[in-house]
This record gives C-alpha cells, sequence and structure tokens, in this order.
C-alpha cells in the first residue's frame, strides 16, 4: 500500500482517466473491479445523465470509483450538485480554478484531487485544499498545458513543488512507463489513451480502431489560440492544421471547431470530420482489450520491469 492506494482505498495506484465520451459508468466500474480507480466523465454529460450512470456503477461494483468534472463546465453546479446527493466520494476536476469548489467538495467529506499541467498550478492548487495533483505531460491526448512540457520533465518537477500525492499522467500505456513515473517522484499513474480503446470504452469501435492504427506522429498538439488539445490528424485536424499556419484568429478557430465536433468523432463515429482526442502513446496501442486485462497487464509489466531492474543493480 502506497498514498495512492490508501487515499482511495484501492488495490493497484492505477487511475482511468476520466475522459469524455469514452468513460462511462461501463468503463468504471470495470476498471474499478480490477483493483483500479475508475472515473466517470461528467464533461459529456447532463447532470441527470451523470446521476444515471453513478447509479449504474455503484450496482456494477462495490469498489471505490470517481467521478472527473471539468471545471469549465457550463451546469458546473447541477454537477456537483448530483455528485454530492449521490454519495460519490472521489472527484477528480480540472480545466479551472479548484478553489472555486475544492472547499465545498471537503466540507460534504469527498476526496479532491486536481489536473495540472505545470508546477505552479500544482502549488495553487495544494494551496486549495486537494488531496492530490494528477501532473499531465505535454504527450497526454484531450486538452493539454501550454507549456509543453513532457511527463519525465514534469513529474520531478511538481512532485518537488508539492507535499501531497502526486499522480503521474501523459504517455503511460505500460508497467514499464509507471515504474518510471513512480521512479521520477510519482505516487501512481493515470491512465487515457488505453482505456480509451478497452471493450468497455463508451467511444465509437470506429474511433477505437484509428486509435489501434495509429502510428508514432499521427496525433498532434493543435488549436493553441483556443485550449491546446491532441488530435488524432484526419480531415478537421487538417483543416485546423492549415487554419493555423496561415494565421488564423480566435473567431475563425471557433467557428472551424463549431458545436459538438468531440461527440460527433469519439462518440459517434466519423472519424473525418470529428475531433479524435487520443494521446502520443497510441502509436503503442494494438489491440481492444477489456478493461481488466489492460490493469492486470500494467500492473504485472510494472512488476516485472521493477524485477528487472533490481536484477541488473545486484
Amino acid at each position: 500500500m502506497n498514498a495512492i492506494t490508501k487515499l482511495f482505498g484501492i488495490r493497484y495506484p492505477i487511475v482511468q482517466a476520466g475522459m469524455v465520451w469514452c468513460s462511462g459508468w461501463k468503463l468504471a466500474a470495470a476498471v474499478s473491479e480490477a483493483g483500479g480507480l475508475g472515473l466517470i466523465g461528467a464533461g459529456s454529460m447532463y447532470p441527470e445523465v451523470l446521476r444515471t450512470h453513478i447509479r449504474k456503477c455503484r450496482e456494477a461494483t462495490n469498489q471505490p470509483f470517481g467521478v472527473n468534472v471539468p471545471l469549465l463546465y457550463p451546469d458546473i453546479a447541477g454537477l456537483m450538485k448530483v455528485i454530492v446527493d449521490e454519495g460519490v466520494r472521489i472527484v477528480f476536476t480540472s480545466a479551472g480554478n479548484p478553489a472555486t469548489w475544492t472547499g465545498v467538495l471537503k466540507e460534504q467529506g469527498l476526496t479532491v484531487v486536481h489536473v495540472v499541467s505545470n508546477s505552479k498550478f500544482a502549488v495553487k492548487a495544494e494551496h486549495a485544499g486537494v488531496d492530490a495533483v494528477v501532473a499531465e505531460g505535454f504527450e497526454a491526448g484531450g486538452h493539454n498545458g501550454r507549456e509543453e512540457t513532457t511527463t519525465m520533465c514534469l513529474i520531478p518537477i511538481v512532485s518537488a513543488a508539492v507535499n501531497i500525492p502526486v499522480i503521474a499522467a501523459g504517455g503511460i500505456a505500460s508497467g514499464k512507463a509507471m515504474l518510471a513515473a513512480l521512479a521520477l517522484g510519482a505516487g501512481g499513474v493515470q491512465v487515457g489513451s488505453a482505456f480509451a480503446v478497452a471493450a468497455e470504452s463508451s467511444a465509437h469501435e470506429a474511433f477505437k480502431q484509428k486509435i489501434v492504427e495509429a502510428a508514432e506522429g499521427d496525433t498532434r498538439l493543435s488549436m493553441k489560440k483556443l485550449v491546446p488539445v491532441r488530435l488524432l490528424q484526419n480531415d478537421f485536424a487538417a483543416a485546423v492544421n492549415d487554419a493555423e499556419a496561415r494565421g488564423a484568429g480566435r473567431e475563425e478557430l471557433v467557428e472551424l471547431l463549431g458545436k459538438a465536433r468531440a461527440k460527433r468523432g469519439m462518440f459517434e463515429g466519423d472519424i473525418e470530420e470529428g475531433e479524435l482526442e487520443i494521446g502520443q502513446v497510441a502509436a503503442s496501442l494494438h489491440e481492444i482489450k477489456p478493461a481488466a486485462q489492460i490493469v492486470r497487464d500494467i500492473w504485472s509489466g510494472f512488476l516485472e520491469a521493477r524485477r528487472r531492474l533490481c536484477v541488473l543493480s545486484q
């Protein structure tokens, strides 16, 4: 048991990222049942839809699970009310100021974790009262930090800056990567892309297939004038890249993005005109597997990598 497994009451220090359009109750329950921490991604849900997912998740597992909430969500108060009313004990927040909601959630007895991309925000999150931070590197899929700091650089910097547990994220999909993250000062890892292609992920099968077919260089950080996001390359991403290359302004990019572009790509399966958010580690993902197998593979790979290093050091 370490600080992360103790904090969440789980077997392995492996957290499934709360990804929009991918992290419904089926995925969260499967990861929690396997010994990790499953998260329901509330960013793509109306409050009553989130309530349904929480209830179904609780029916499917008696293990701890949590909810990820992007703080920029329009009806944030509605989501938080559902979370408290339904007795959720763990909340991960992102994309906003943790000081706004951490105190409220802590007063209700919840464990709160905030996602950061640099040490400055990690310190602010600690001062806001969070129990841990997720330090997410440049490799990660979805919305990303403007600093473009890689995970191997970010983890030791954040770990040295705060006195609370650090969870490493960005480019982690194997036991070897998990061992590296822990060696750099993290107490656990958050895994996104590998679970996006899990059998229980709510992502569209066409999106999953495009992920497992991805090669090195098939993702790119785009839309830096809005909110930086790492995308798989397709017709939509090419249009964004062209617009940015000719110096398109914020308004033009907003118009190009339109509405529900991420839903169109990741949930509805429009793999050319949809927004396909995924991490660089997609290049190492070659099959769709049950979430429980993903957890087992990461943990067994971690133990084997640790054993091999111990042998080499003798």
